[in-house]
């Protein structure tokens, strides 16, 4: 775990990519404000009070939570197939944040809210046992030995998530990295997690992502794994 003292490591890489289109440029100016949830940063929130997760939505809706939504494919998927449950998607790179608004054009869901940044800043101030289920699709893989830690399926990251967790709630991870599996199945279950399945089939309502098409284009197999919050 991190020192409160000490500085964060990031567990995401760039923030910023090709300059964004006109279009994107568009998205961000014009949509981005209504749907980001209030009170999340550390600027907004020095104190890190709790939000409440309601507020966001509206009502008492079951509240989901995306970690790194990349370009937005899997999240406008779940937000269109489950219109009942509200979604929350955290994605620092600022041209995956564009590319999901247009697909939320597109789609015209409204059961989705966006945090343009780091995910833990969310986790901080999210309830206790506030999330009803929890994706981590093809996160940034940190393949050197010495930047595993940065990699997301560490205790500095999984147990403010399983706070946030409601006992029962799934934890689904999706990668397509051998060894970011073997950190996984070793380290989600420490955090407060049982096992519930793993393989090379995904789940019925799987969307697949263009990082996994990039995957397999490359010839690297995709993993699914699923978790239960205990």
């Amino acid at each position: 775990m991190t020192r409160p003292d000490e500085p964060r490591r990031n567990f995401y890489g760039r923030i910023r990519g090709k300059t964004l289109r006109a279009s994107q440029k568009t998205y961000l100016n014009e949509d981005l404000g209504a749907l980001q949830p209030r009170d999340i940063t550390r600027e907004e929130n020095p104190e890190r009070t709790l939000i409440d997760p309601a507020a966001i939505f509206g009502d008492d809706r079951p509240v989901w939570l995306e970690v790194g939504f990349g370009g937005g494919e899997h999240l406008v998927h779940m937000a269109s197939r489950y219109p009942d449950v509200g979604i929350i998607g955290c994605e620092p790179f600022i041209n995956g944040v564009a590319m999901l608004l247009g697909k939320i054009r597109d789609a015209g869901v409204t059961n989705l809210s966006v945090h343009p940044g780091d995910a833990r800043d969310l986790m901080d101030v999210l309830p206790e046992a506030s999330i009803a289920k929890a994706f981590l699709n093809y996160p940034d893989p940190w393949p050197k030995t010495r930047h595993h830690r940065r990699r997301f399926v560490t205790q500095e990251h999984l147990q403010p998530l399983a706070r946030a967790m409601k006992s029962g709630a799934e934890f689904r991870v999706a990668t397509d990295i051998p060894d970011y599996v073997r950190q996984t199945l070793e380290e989600v279950p420490q955090a407060g997690f049982e096992l519930i399945a793993q393989g090379d089939t995904p789940w019925q309502d799987w969307h697949s992502t263009r990082y996994e098409q990039k995957a397999l284009r490359e010839g690297r197999a995709p993993h699914y794994v699923t978790f239960r919050r205990v």
